[in-house]
């Protein structure tokens, strides 16, 4: 099935998944100040573009320069994101992404990379890219369109969490948590069996 310009934006909008970033986005922000909340979230939005932009163009050539394959991608995300997955349902236990104690701004780590731009994110603009090449317009235009959703949503996060309260964000964070952990483990399992069928 060809892929259109709306399935597109749709398949990207949920690769990236801006509502179930919210609970880590929140976390993240914390310590930031309000007056500096809007810059920070225009800055990690834009690199987050920039990183997919650069996979959606050149993500298959950067891959044959490294020499490395879309599974071994898919595995290396995996692995990523379940180690993610594990400290959002038990807070403490997995990886600390992005917090080196210098500073209490997220910078690029961890929100445009990888809550944005993460590894599936990755793979799946270079397939939307390779599906039809001619349409490259179409496929940046999506993409603006995912970020600039992604945009709208961080920026109403607090409206959302009072909305909402403390409990139900912790609650949506541990279950986007067991989600993400059944998505990594797809991801690494699908890398796995596609490098096995190369033999």
């Amino acid at each position: 099935m060809e892929q259109t310009f709306l399935s597109a934006t749709i398949l990207l909008i949920v690769i990236t998944d801006p509502l179930g970033n919210i609970p880590l986005f929140i976390s993240n922000m914390r310590k930031v100040k309000k007056e500096r909340r809007l810059r920070v979230i225009v800055r990690e939005c834009a690199v987050a573009f920039a990183v997919l932009l650069v996979f959606m163009l050149f993500g298959r050539q950067l891959l044959s320069l490294l020499r490395l394959s879309e599974e071994t991608l898919k595995i290396a995300g995996g692995v990523i994101l379940f180690l993610i997955a594990l400290n959002m349902i038990f807070p403490g236990t997995g990886a600390t992404v992005g917090q080196d104690g210098l500073t209490d701004e997220p910078f690029i780590v961890p929100i445009a990379i990888p809550l944005i731009s993460g590894p599936s994110a990755m793979v799946t603009v270079m397939l939307v890219a390779g599906s039809n090449p001619h349409r490259m317009l179409e496929w940046v235009a999506a993409l603006a369109i995912t970020i600039a959703v992604t945009f709208v949503v961080f920026l109403a996060s607090d409206k959302i969490k009072e909305a909402m309260g403390h409990q139900a964000i912790s609650a949506i964070e541990k279950l986007m948590g067991l989600v993400l952990t059944a998505m990594s483990i797809e991801m690494l399992l699908s890398g796995v069996a596609s490098y096995i069928k190369q033999f």
